[in-house]
C-alpha cells in the first residue's frame, strides 16, 4: 500500500522562504528512518506556486494559468511517498512526521492512499499500465 504524506503550503513556503537548518535536520532524520525501514519511495519540497502553472479543462478547451495561486491552504509545499503493509503502519509513520512549520507553529499534513492497478476494473487499459512496469519501479516491501 502506497501513501502520500502531503505537506500543506504556508505563507512562508509560498514566499520562497527556505526551511531553517534545524527543520532540514529533523526532516532528514525522519526520512533516514523511513529509508532504513525500507518504506521510503520518494520525498521532496516543491517550489512556490509562483513558479508553476495550472491547466483548466472546459470541454475540449485548455486554459493555462500561471501562478502564484491565492488560496495557500489549498496548495502543497512538499510530499513524502511511502509504501507500507497497512493503513495502520502508514498512520504510525505519519504520526512521527516532524511539524513542517517548526515546533510550536501551526501546520498541517494530509495523508492519502494511492490507487493500485488492482483497485480498477481490469481490462485492456489497465494491462497497458501494467505493461509500463510501474509496479516494478516501486515494488512492495518484501517483493524486491
Amino acid at each position: 500500500m502506497r501513501f502520500m504524506i502531503i505537506v500543506k503550503a504556508t505563507k512562508d513556503s509560498e514566499a520562497g522562504v527556505m526551511p531553517e537548518e534545524k527543520m532540514l535536520a529533523e526532516m532528514a532524520t525522519y526520512h533516514e528512518e523511513l529509508a532504513r525501514a525500507g518504506v521510503l519511495l520518494d520525498g521532496t519540497g516543491l517550489k512556490p506556486s509562483s513558479e508553476g502553472w495550472r491547466i483548466s479543462y472546459d470541454g475540449g478547451k485548455q486554459v493555462v494559468t500561471d501562478g502564484p495561486f491565492t488560496e495557500t491552504k489549498e496548495l502543497i509545499a512538499g510530499y513524502t511517498l511511502i509504501q507500507v503493509r497497512s493503513r495502520e503502519e502508514a498512520l504510525e509513520w505519519t504520526k512521527r512526521f516532524p511539524n513542517p512549520a517548526g515546533e510550536g507553529c501551526a501546520a498541517e499534513i494530509e495523508v492519502r492512499q494511492l490507487f493500485e492497478l488492482d483497485d480498477f476494473v481490469q481490462g485492456e487499459a489497465i494491462e497497458r499500465w501494467r505493461a509500463m512496469n510501474l509496479a516494478s519501479i516501486n515494488p512492495a516491501p518484501g517483493e524486491e
